[in-house]
């Protein structure tokens, strides 16, 4: 048995102090009186104790394997070293977003190609029959205009390579990019004018609702969690709902960002616009949605390193609870992905996967990270 002790334990509704969490068989048996009799004593030394965060939707892996456009890392390689950056990071469940685009106007990216995407799933399905640090999951990014990913989404669905699924539509003039300065910004022009790939846009061919509700069947029926991305408008959540999502991935505005609250959706909201003051895309603000009650989930989005800070930002600077806070990267995208049942908060009979933090200069860093209730990573800070 493991005892940890002295810790400052942060459940779904409250901070727990002079309690210890036990743990046994990689599972939390008991929060209570310090014993003195276990197998193993961890000392938190009074530093908070929050369950291992739940990413849903991370590209990272994409920077480890192809740092440039030109340079390609051996894919396991780059998951072993990816996924050590996001243990200490407190991290303990990932899910991989990988995007499949019908175009490369966004700029050349060798994992986007259909046998890159089979591979990196077919590595995340296979590494956790060998040795592995966190749990990894494969999120699946289709994009609407790529019309080969109807069959191919299908056939890694009934692989069980999927995990998640996510329809984006980024056609500039809505969503995302609403504002086509930002779009010509973030686009490669290379080959084409503006005006040519505004033209292309307007005339090419995308996956019908049907054709995306058969894909959504298909992932309900294996368990798997839909989501959308970049909804700007009521009337998006009305084919949502037609076509069975279950996630608002970045609602566009706060009017959006509410009403998909209110009908049940959760919604995603990335954690480094709250760093940043807000969206990189100009659009909207994340910590208004949680200001708000209308931002459900945090996710990392393209910076791991965001999630842990965000959450303690909107703690001390904007006066949430802390417990909230924890929740919206711990409990509640356990209760998107359908995990809730064993992971995503600090309760008995739940695995302990688990962070120990302290806050060193007014940041907060980790020192101790268990997955599984096993210690898997362990730093200390000195003078």
């Amino acid at each position: 048995m493991i005892e940890i002790k002295n810790g400052r334990i942060v459940t779904p509704n409250e901070i727990i102090e002079n309690k210890s969490i036990f743990i046994e068989n990689g599972v939390i048996s008991e929060i209570g009186d310090h014993r003195g009799t276990c197998e193993k004593t961890i000392n938190a030394h009074g530093r908070y104790i929050l369950p291992g965060f739940i990413d849903v939707h991370s590209d990272r892996i994409e920077k480890f394997i192809s740092p440039r456009a030109t340079a390609v890392f051996d894919y396991e390689l780059a998951l072993k070293e990816c996924e050590k950056e996001l243990l200490q990071l407190g991290i303990t469940t990932i899910y991989h977003s990988i995007s499949m685009y019908g175009t490369d106007v966004f700029g050349q990216c060798p994992l986007r190609s259909k046998e890159s995407v089979e591979r990196l799933a077919a590595l995340i399905a296979d590494i956790h029959r060998r040795n592995h640090l966190i749990h990894h999951r494969f999120h699946l990014r289709v994009e609407i205009d790529y019309i080969e990913a109807y069959d191919i989404a299908k056939e890694m669905m009934e692989q069980g390579l999927i995990h998640e699924i996510s329809f984006m539509d980024h056609t500039p003039g809505q969503g995302q990019y609403r504002n086509l300065e930002i779009y010509e910004k973030s686009i490669d022009t290379t080959g084409m004018t503006f005006d040519e790939i505004l033209e292309q846009n307007r005339t090419k061919t995308t996956l019908s609702a049907e054709q995306l509700k058969e894909l959504a069947d298909i992932a309900h029926s294996k368990g798997i969690t839909v989501a959308s991305h970049d909804d700007d408008t009521v009337d998006k959540l009305r084919l949502n709902e037609r076509i069975g999502v279950d996630i608002s991935e970045f609602p566009i505005t706060i009017d959006v960002a509410k009403a998909a609250h209110k009908q049940g959706y959760y919604t995603v909201i990335g954690a480094p616009n709250i760093l940043l003051g807000g969206s990189h895309s100009g659009n909207m603000s994340a910590a208004e949605a949680i200001m708000e009650d209308c931002g459900d989930i945090l996710c990392s989005d393209y910076y791991p390193q965001a999630l842990l800070h965000s959450i303690f930002v909107m703690h001390e600077k904007y006066g949430k609870p802390l417990p909230e806070m924890v929740n919206k990267a711990t409990l509640n995208p356990a209760k998107a992905m359908k995990l809730d049942g064993e992971y995503g908060s600090i309760e008995v009979g739940k695995k302990a996967d688990l962070s120990i933090v302290e806050i060193l200069d007014g940041y907060p860093v980790i020192t101790h990270v268990l997955v599984d209730g096993k210690t898997t990573s362990r730093v200390e800070y000195r003078r």
